[in-house]
């Protein structure tokens, strides 16, 4: 393995006028973050999420991943990273899927559950980054499909007492006992399932010069500025590949 100094010269050092934010209250999305290595805030954006009519859980979910961005840019300067997700039974692609909402019962979650049983949910999680200084939105959907195993009513009944999922969104955690109710898990990015696309979004920072591997050891002494205390957003250093 070459030296960390071999490494570096390949590297030059320049300061990049930007801030890294995170559009969500989340704390999944924060915690998926967080073991990227960056710097970075959260502000939670207040928006109208209501599902129109007509629209498809794609639709619903790309659209909402840019008005949370476009909403938090108002107030702050930098590369603003915004996320949506919905589960639904159905392909997720037409105006007449239903979505699987957050349960917020213990009725709901068994009644949800008792659907999914032997059947295949299907996640679509958005992931837009925008910058403001340059205007450039960047979008995209992931899919993951999660196939059930045939559930009884109580297996139902002793997870939902293992497990505390009214918050989740399809009543369960994958990361959690959750697996146990599964056959496969079938997509691109595990993390998306839990609520942001981290393989993307890498991809989209790419394209803005931020390359993950090469900045987070710099990125974590990031100081963070709104843009009403500091114009040009908040200064940091990277790396940049000659």
């Amino acid at each position: 393995m070459p030296e960390k100094s071999k490494i570096l010269e390949y590297f030059t050092i320049f300061e990049l006028l930007v801030s890294l934010i995170l559009a969500s209250s989340s704390p999944s999305r924060k915690a998926i973050l967080d073991r990227l290595g960056v710097s970075f805030i959260t502000v939670s954006p207040n928006i109208d999420e209501t599902r129109k009519t007509p629209e498809t859980p794609y639709d619903l979910v790309y659209r909402l991943a840019e008005e949370k961005a476009k909403e938090v840019a108002k107030t702050y300067s930098g590369l603003i990273i915004a996320s949506d997700q919905v589960a639904t039974l159905d392909s997720g692609n037409e105006e007449g899927d239903e979505i699987l909402n957050k349960p917020l019962t213990h009725q709901n979650a068994f009644a949800q559950l008792q659907k999914s049983s032997g059947r295949t949910v299907t996640f679509l999680t958005s992931i837009a980054l925008l910058n403001t200084e340059t205007g450039i939105l960047q979008n995209h959907v992931e899919f993951f499909r999660v196939f059930f195993k045939s559930l009884s009513d109580n297996h139902i009944l002793s997870y939902l007492e293992k497990e505390d999922v009214l918050n989740c969104a399809g009543s369960f955690k994958s990361e959690g006992l959750g697996a146990a109710l599964f056959n496969r898990m079938e997509g691109n990015d595990p993390n998306s399932l839990i609520g942001l696309p981290t393989i993307q979004l890498t991809k989209m920072l790419a394209k803005e010069n931020v390359h993950i591997l090469c900045t987070s050891f710099i990125l974590k002494n990031a100081k963070r500025f709104r843009r009403d205390q500091h114009p040009t957003g908040a200064r940091f250093l990277a790396l940049q590949r000659h």
